[in-house]
């Protein structure tokens, strides 16, 4: 690692501010810099300011010419599936014909046609597969993601998905709470590839209870998630958070309550798949168990979004899903963001509900169907998805002492961001100071 000078950033996004989630009026305080740059040593942030000043303090150092670019924080995704087998282009085909998610389900599409693919694949062809998707993410201009099991629902099925996210990340759950991720892979189209390797920093999920396999009755698939599944997740230290699917004819409240209890008296985490399609109460159970975040909340009412102001329980909203299955029922963002939470955007990827890696499409989703602004959903998708993730110490913004993750967009505005939509404008990628990706060389250089 040596010594960067990125210089002449039309806007460099810092999101400098307090060192914790950001709410309210905060949420639009971007800490822009005009004519911006920032100083680079060593893999972390040293000094960030006006241009001039910037070149003045880098002698000696590598000059990364931003000029008419916006520079900002690597996206944080805080909730993705990354590791799955194949895909359901039959769902999606149905989906186009009428058919509802919980029809599509009963006849044997959903999550189960994805849980026989993945149970049935290799470990090496699970990692093949995560490894191409990793790619796509750092193509979008994300350099850290959240990643859960749950397409397995044995023991040996989900335990092999979070060794495929160890295999990613080659470092275990004890490391220094950031992952390294460094994996050889087929290039994506256009893109060539020096060094053989692809990087994504990793933060892992166990999401055993995403569904009751039909072998099992819902308590004996309990049972056996406390009893069998959390035991060897922690002692092989392969996660550091529990998420469970919190909805009718799924995981049901007492049942989630049982599951995260364990989880919790076993050291990790907590996250929940709630009130997604139905107001089942998940929101209020995330609060009472002071889980970490409570994610999707489509359903959500007043008094669950109050539950979670209460409880400081950050919301992770997924309008990728929302989009995907057809529906118009958005989560109530600017409700949220008017009560004081701490609101988080992410992708939800996942092959069935929301296939796609890129967060500057949940911006638009975000903009246009939410009606958040572009600032607000610029620090739910950076800063604070980087505490949801217990990171924000570390990640999600431009400060001194942080590492440097940041990518260059090809625009002058980071409102482009959300505007121009399905136009990929990220430029170049940064992880530790290192150019994971170059789109003016049209390559991939890895050197880590």
């Amino acid at each position: 690692m040596g010594t960067l000078a990125v210089l002449h950033a039309s806007q460099l996004v810092t999101l400098t501010g307090p060192n914790r989630p950001r709410f309210g009026k905060e949420l639009s305080e971007l800490g822009i810099i005009r004519d911006g740059g920032m100083l680079v040593r060593d893999g972390k942030v040293e000094k960030v300011g006006p241009s001039d000043e910037i070149e003045k303090n880098g002698g000696g150092a590598e000059i990364v010419d931003a000029s008419g670019r916006v520079v900002m924080p690597g996206f944080v995704d805080g909730h993705t599936h990354l590791v799955f087998a194949g895909n359901r282009l039959e769902d999606f085909e149905r989906r186009a014909r009428g058919e509802t998610y919980q029809q599509i389900a009963k006849a044997g599409g959903g999550i189960w046609s994805t849980v026989e693919k993945t149970r049935a694949a290799s470990e090496h062809d699970l990692l093949a597969q995560a490894k191409r998707h990793a790619e796509w993410f750092l193509r979008c201009g994300t350099t850290t993601v959240e990643a859960k099991s749950g397409y397995g629902l044995t023991v040996d099925s989900e335990l092999k998905i979070l060794r495929v996210l160890r295999q990613i990340n080659l470092s275990s759950c004890a490391g220094d709470g950031i992952r390294e991720s460094r994996i050889a892979s087929r290039p994506a189209p256009g893109l060539k590839r020096a060094g053989g390797e692809t990087t994504l920093e990793i933060v892992p999920t166990f999401l055993g209870a995403h569904a009751v396999p039909p072998e099992y009755s819902a308590d004996e698939y309990v049972d056996l998630v406390i009893n069998q599944m959390l035991p060897r997740v922690v002692s092989e230290r392969l996660a550091e958070f529990c998420d469970v699917f919190c909805e009718r004819g799924y995981f049901d409240i007492d049942q989630s309550r049982k599951i995260l209890s364990a989880a919790q008296r076993l050291g990790l985490k907590l996250r929940g798949h709630v009130d997604q399609l139905t107001n089942s109460g998940g929101a209020k159970l995330m609060a009472e168990m002071g889980a970490a975040t409570a994610d999707h909340l489509e359903q959500t009412d007043e008094q669950g979004i109050a539950a979670l102001k209460k409880a400081n329980v950050q919301p992770v909203l997924l309008p990728g899903s929302v989009y995907a299955l057809g529906s118009s029922g958005y989560p109530r963002a600017r409700e949220m963001i008017e009560a004081g939470l701490a609101v988080v955007l992410a992708t939800d990827f996942n092959p069935g509900s929301s296939p796609t890696p890129s967060v500057q499409m949940i911006l638009s989703l975000a903009c246009t169907q939410m009606k958040m602004s572009p600032a607000q959903a610029i620090t739910a998708s950076t800063v604070n998805a980087a505490y949801s993730v217990t990171r924000g110490h570390q990640i999600g913004s431009l400060e001194p002492g942080k590492l440097a993750n940041f990518v260059i967009f090809d625009c002058e505005d980071y409102r482009e961001l959300a505007y121009w939509f399905g136009v990929p404008q990220t430029y170049a990628v940064y992880v530790r100071g290192d150019c994971v990706l170059n789109n003016s060389r049209g390559q991939f250089n890895l050197r880590r």
